[in-house]
């Protein structure tokens, strides 16, 4: 949706936030659309909890950005979640080799992960006045997870309003938007320097991995996180380029 047809809420809103590619720019698109935005992170043991200390620096960086999105900017939220590392074995949790699980998941996935964000995201909400809840999970370039997937999300919605007796409405401005895609959304809202600081300041490496630059940004090059967001950076290089000769 161009950023001039899109829709206003004189209302606040809840974002997840992870310091990665997608929930940055996920805060870009609510800063543009409610009069009062608040993030959440959550702490569960992560393999990759660098990602915590670029929220906060990426967090600050976008508001910068903009006047009118320093004046939208609201509390920033961590939430401990401790039992989903004791509880899950997977390479995001332990340190183990990324590969596929015989049912045909990535071990990289962690089991009710983003259940249990959307659910405690849906209690803060409930407590802070909230209904707006903005998430940056994708069906389209995605690691095959399945609590990414639409229907997933529409029906946590239906769980969390008739549990909570509340009226949510859970955001997922990325759902059916490629890697490529997302940094032309991101450049849509914030120009060649919001892209400039999601590619320096956010993280997406599943290994932790800020120790190599590349030109798509901090990461190990071999796990599939860095895959992805590696292809989906050329690709918008790409039609960049052909933008430009057009």
């Amino acid at each position: 949706m161009p950023i001039s047809s899109k829709k206003q809420y004189d209302e606040s809103a809840l974002v997840l936030f992870s310091g990665g590619q997608d929930s940055a720019t996920c805060l870009a698109w609510a800063l543009e659309r409610f009069s009062r935005v608040e993030t959440l992170g959550f702490d569960y043991g992560q393999r990759h909890r660098i990602e915590l200390t670029c929220s906060t620096v990426l967090r600050e960086g976008i508001v910068q950005l903009n006047t009118v999105w320093a004046s939208r900017i609201g509390l920033d939220h961590t939430l401990p979640l401790q039992a989903l590392h004791t509880i899950a074995d997977t390479a995001l949790t332990r340190e183990a080799e990324i590969t596929m699980n015989k049912n045909g998941l990535p071990n990289t996935f962690v089991p009710g992960r983003n259940l249990l964000f959307l659910t405690f995201a849906g209690a803060l909400a409930a407590r802070r006045g909230i209904r707006h809840i903005v998430s940056g999970v994708c069906e389209t370039d995605y690691s095959g997870y399945p609590d990414c997937r639409d229907d997933t999300i529409k029906a946590l919605q239906v769980t969390l309003n008739l549990g909570m007796n509340s009226h949510f409405i859970l955001h997922t401005p990325l759902m059916w938007l490629n890697k490529a895609e997302t940094w032309c959304l991101a450049e849509e809202l914030g120009g060649q320097a919001m892209v400039t600081l999601i590619n320096r300041e956010s993280h997406t490496c599943y290994l932790g991995d800020r120790s190599t630059w590349h030109d798509w940004g901090y990461g190990c090059d071999t796990c599939p996180a860095c895959h992805l967001r590696k292809t989906g950076w050329e690709a918008y290089q790409t039609q960049t380029k052909k933008s430009i000769h057009a």
